[in-house]
């Protein structure tokens, strides 16, 4: 089942691997069982420190991890291919003793987790916002006796999916109960069951001279090149990666001819790390306040303090803001194609704007599902000409435009979509099971209660060095009024935000 180039590739990893690990094997006669079976030998063969036995677990087929020492804690339900190979193999090195790599502080919070916790992540294997929540709960479960985790391949297990009418990517369960969808980080999901981290932590750091707020392209940037400049330097954010976390491929980042977001977030992390900053993640920023220093207050009410702070918030998906969009995300209503596509399989749904990113997410949902329909507002598509083309040769494919969505409606789920004809006014109805909204970004500003001059959408107003009106604040990538929101560019301008910034220091 896996090519040469994999096999090579798995096979420097192997080398890696600490001690023993034994695959607990539970597979019936079904061609499920039988092509987990033949992956499970294949990868056995690869190294003398895997062992294979057979074993009944709760799901068939799958497989659990353990070693002399104990049980993991890890089960994979599935065969985990695609995105989820990482996941796999990482989980490997992790079962035969090869400590995880998180800071300390978060390892402690992890083995102070009290109770019996049994996780569930339910994944599309195409899904690239998965594999983070998949190890993050396989390191927890590695690190604390008391938590489990299991991946469950939703195209394996369609009758849990059904059951749990489960329609978008990850989906996580805890002790049977739903507990949350969608991309998480390690740091948010111990917000949700962990001892809280002590605000005194943060209230007790020194001033920074430069503090980031953001951790995407543009304050990955920013910190790098501040932090290069000798000067005390801070970068506090959710989730590290930012929005390039939501974005599969990336092939207009110049010298890097293809790429995928969540590895190229992971690059940002790694070469931040390769200097003196002072890394704070998971952690929400409520507001700012300017007296003689900068007072950032955080959600959970410490406060840092810095000389100046460049605001590299970033941007999100705009929301239709229309009746049961809110009421059925989740449940039909979706904004990632890549990750939850594979859940519409055979049934119809629509995409809603015609821009390059609505394109793309129409062609590949045609191979998908049994019919899409693309609803534009304005009265032709803003995709590229060569997008528009390959959308137009699509035999499941209906296009309409000039048209505005009024209300998705359904029961428990998705059943349809009302829009009206801008021209004539008329109001139609499509039945459907799925929509994914893809009308563009609004800026992560809302939070800001400083005095800061906006665009009327939020946009930080910022000048050709990147700073606002307020002096020692800067600002830089998609939450600021640059007409493009591009990754290089967002880079670009954390590096101009900073390098005003070290200048601002200098003459103040």
């Amino acid at each position: 089942m896996l090519d040469g180039e994999i096999k090579a590739a798995l096979a420097q990893y192997l080398e890696m691997l600490e001690g023993d690990v034994i695959i607990n094997l539970s597979v019936a006669s079904d061609e499920q069982s039988q092509n987990l079976t033949t992956f499970i030998e294949e990868i056995a063969q690869m190294s003398p420190k895997i062992k294979v036995q057979k074993v009944n677990l709760a799901k068939t087929p799958s497989f659990s991890l353990s070693s002399p020492k104990g049980d993991t804690g890890i089960v994979f339900a599935g065969i985990p291919l695609g995105h989820e190979f990482s996941s796999f193999v990482l989980a490997l090195l992790q079962g035969s003793g090869r400590r995880p790599k998180i800071d300390e502080k978060t390892a402690q919070r992890i083995k102070e987790i009290e109770g019996k916790m049994d996780f569930q992540t339910y994944v599309s294997l195409s899904c690239h916002n998965c594999p983070d929540v998949v190890q993050a709960l396989n390191t927890m479960a590695v690190l604390n006796p008391n938590i489990t985790h299991t991946m469950i391949d939703g195209a394996v297990f369609k009758e849990e999916v059904e059951e749990k009418k489960i329609m978008a990517v990850p989906s996580v369960y805890l002790n049977g109960e739903f507990f949350a969808s969608g991309r998480m980080a390690l740091e948010e999901i111990l917000e949700k069951i962990a001892k809280p981290v002590d605000p005194k932590e943060f209230d007790s750091k020194p001033p920074f001279d430069v503090l980031v707020i953001g951790g995407g392209p543009a304050g990955a940037s920013a910190a790098i090149y501040t932090a290069r400049k000798g000067v005390r330097t801070g970068i506090v954010a959710e989730r590290f990666g930012g929005q390039i976390l939501d974005t599969l491929k990336i092939e207009n980042f110049i010298s890097v001819k293809t790429t995928e977001g969540s590895k190229l977030a992971l690059s940002l992390e790694e070469h931040v790390k390769e200097y003196d900053v002072d890394i704070i993640k998971g952690q929400k920023v409520k507001g700012i306040k300017k007296e003689e220093l900068f007072h950032i207050e955080l959600a959970n009410g410490g406060v840092l303090k810095s000389k100046t702070v460049i605001i590299a918030t970033g941007a999100r998906w705009r929301n239709l803001g229309v009746p049961g969009e809110q009421e059925f995300k989740n449940r039909g209503v979706a904004y990632c194609p890549h990750c939850d596509g594979p859940l519409f399989a055979g049934k119809r749904v629509a995409v809603i704007g015609g821009g390059n990113s609505g394109i793309e997410a129409a062609i590949d949902l045609a191979g998908i599902v049994k019919h899409v329909t693309v609803l534009e507002f304005l009265p032709e598509l803003k995709a590229d000409a060569v997008l528009q083309k390959r959308l137009y040769s699509l035999p499941n494919v209906t296009v309409l435009k000039n048209v505005q969505t009024k209300e998705i409606i359904g029961d428990d789920e998705v059943k349809g979509l009302v829009y009206s004809e801008r021209d004539t006014g008329v109001t139609k109805e499509i039945p459907l099971e799925g929509v994914f909204v893809q009308i563009g970004l609004v800026p992560n500003t809302d939070w800001l209660d400083l005095p800061v001059e906006k665009t009327k959408i939020g946009e930080i107003i910022v000048d050709s060095k990147g700073a606002t009106n307020i002096p020692g604040l800067f600002a830089a990538g998609d939450c600021t009024n640059s007409p493009y929101k591009q990754i290089i560019i967002s880079m670009g301008s954390g590096a101009t935000a900073a390098l005003a910034a070290f200048d601002y220091l200098i003459r103040n």
